[in-house]
């Protein structure tokens, strides 16, 4: 062993131990390191946690990406796109896309039931939400992970599901349990009704998410939406000089529609007809702008219906090929009978006309709001937008739609800059706690170095070179420094676990956006942070350790 730090351990020992002045200043100092070690654990766990946790909680409502119209105003108010792209498999294919998922959104209005209010309660309460609309496809392990009541939603039939998934927030707000008829408004040209099924209830603690946003089947959205078209072959119930008037019934689009009976697009939305002999009407609707024809034009994707007339003439002393009237009621309407929703009948005084109506599937699957694009990591995130941005700019779209990608840190940039600069809080936390124990470590180095100013002068008389001298003090600051990290680890990690397993600490989720402080312990960050406190604590000892180089060995010796 060196004769130094031999030394230094004996010294040491009668530091700690001993009644001389020195020994309070060596306990604050050690103290003060533990301090410092304990606050910069607790401060970079706490950030983290922070900053991962709200991360993943903003995602978990979104994602890393987003692919939607260049003219959206914003993320939730989406002009249609198309559903089908020609560079989806190549965004698929990229290294670091986890998945890509079809949504659309819709703003609503959630009504409490009256049936279910409080004797107390005089109205019932309502709340503005933003619906979400997902497939079958999607991935609903966030909201998995935070389930507290009832199941997810299933989207897997061949119409358009009613199952809603809402959070803990509003259910308290509206008084709804897992099982109830939610009834919820939405604003088009004239408001409608609409009753969904409560399936589940989640609760993230993200306040700001859980009081507005409902998970839904994405059908649902693309209808309401009137996203694409969607049309039906309909009899009106007056007639015209005796004959039927056979009309297309068009949804969806930009309102101006064209009208396709079998002869190419025209503005004839229908046409009278009599009943003579069995007839299948084929009609296909579509909108436009500006020509009939569509060139050149951006037109939603047409829809295609029929309507089929069965004529059944019956045994009558009317001849068979006799064209009697069409039977009214007495207030002149069509006399019709009803068989099922798409099937009705019609009467002449000889014979039953069977309509069955094959109505469009509708066009308004084929379009969505947007793409959300998830990544595997946050790693290299900024490079892979760009390069998905420069993927979108160089693959047209189909009808050449003008498309755009935007990021989660854009559409929810006040969360991003917020989270961001708690990392310049922890640089300042970083660099104060260092900086009060190296003040405190450095007073104790000078107190011990005074109180043993013979002891030096006695060395030097012997021999003992200034620097010899200064490694003794450095070994021994060097102990106490690894003793106050110690403790400062020990406290710091476990109220860490204390913390992340029992959430001791609670945080107001309208504020801070969680309901109890995070915590995530990143070992190689603790480990970096107790190697650069132990190498600028010592780094900035050598300093305070000079005044050895200043001692006479005369004057000390006499002195002593």
């Amino acid at each position: 062993m060196k004769f130094e730090l031999f030394i230094a351990l004996k010294n040491l020992k009668n530091e700690v131990e001993g009644k001389k002045v020195s020994r309070p200043i060596v306990k604050i100092s050690v103290i003060s390191i533990s301090l410092a070690m304990l606050v910069n654990i607790i401060t970079i766990a706490v950030v983290i946690g922070f900053q991962n946790e709200v991360s993943n909680k903003v995602l978990g409502f979104g994602s890393h990406a987003f692919i939607n119209s260049a003219s959206s105003a914003s993320l939730f108010e989406n002009e249609p796109i198309l559903k089908k792209q020609v560079f989806l498999n190549q965004i698929k294919n990229l290294p670091f896309v986890k998945n890509v998922q079809a949504l659309a959104y819709k703003p609503a209005i959630l009504q409490s039931d009256k049936n279910k209010l409080k004797s107390q309660e005089k109205q019932t309460e309502i709340q503005s939400v933003l619906v979400k609309g997902v497939d079958k496809n999607y991935d609903f392990t966030f909201f998995k992970e935070n389930l507290v009541s009832g199941r997810l939603p299933r989207f897997n039939t061949d119409l358009a599901s009613d199952e809603i998934l809402i959070s803990k927030r509003i259910a308290l707000d509206l008084n709804y349990k897992v099982g109830d008829r939610v009834r919820a408004f939405f604003v088009k040209n004239q408001p409608i009704k609409k009753f969904f099924k409560l399936v589940g209830i989640f609760e993230t603690g993200m306040e700001d998410f859980d009081k507005k946003m409902i998970v839904s089947d994405i059908r649902q959205i693309q209808l309401l939406n009137d996203w694409g078209i969607k049309s039906e072959i309909v009899v009106l119930d007056t007639l015209s000089s005796g004959q039927l008037v056979i009309k297309g019934q068009v949804n969806g689009g930009n309102g101006n529609y064209r009208y396709d009976w079998g002869k190419g697009y025209e503005n004839y939305a229908g046409f009278t007809w009599f009943p003579s002999k069995d007839t299948v009407f084929r009609l296909i609707s579509s909108d436009y702008w500006m020509f009939i024809d569509g060139k050149g034009e951006e037109n939603t994707i047409p829809d295609t219906t029929y309507l089929k007339a069965t004529i059944q003439v019956h045994n009558s002393d009317f001849p068979p090929g006799l064209n009697l009237p069409v039977k009214t009621n007495s207030d002149g309407t069509v006399k019709r009978k009803y068989v099922s929703e798409t099937k009705f009948d019609l009467f002449t005084y000889n014979k039953t006309i069977h309509f069955e109506k094959i109505i469009g599937n509708g066009s308004y699957q084929n379009y969505i709001g947007s793409y959300e694009i998830n990544f595997h990591n946050w790693e290299n995130f900024d490079p892979q937008i760009e390069k998905l941005k420069k993927l979108i700019n160089f693959n047209f779209s189909n009808k050449n739609q003008d498309l755009k990608v935007s990021s989660i840190k854009e559409s929810q940039q006040e969360i991003f800059v917020w989270l961001s600069f708690l990392d310049i809080n922890v640089w300042i936390i970083i660099i104060l706690m260092l900086l009060i124990g190296i003040i405190n470590m450095g007073s104790a180095l000078l107190v011990m170095i005074l109180l043993r100013t013979s002891f030096i002068g006695l060395l030097k008389s012997i021999g003992a070179s200034s620097w010899s001298i200064r490694k003794i003090f450095l070994y021994q600051v060097s102990f106490l420094i690894l003793k106050g990290m110690f403790w400062g680890n020990l406290i710091g990690i476990s109220f860490c676990f204390l913390q992340d397993y029992f959430k001791i600490i609670k945080l107001n989720p309208e504020v801070y956006y969680l309901n109890a402080v995070p915590i995530e312990l990143n070992f190689s960050s603790i480990l970096l942070i107790n190697l650069a406190t132990l190498i600028v604590c010592l780094l900035a000892m050598i300093i305070p350790s000079y005044v050895i180089t200043r001692i006479s060995p005369s004057k000390s010796i006499k002195f002593s």
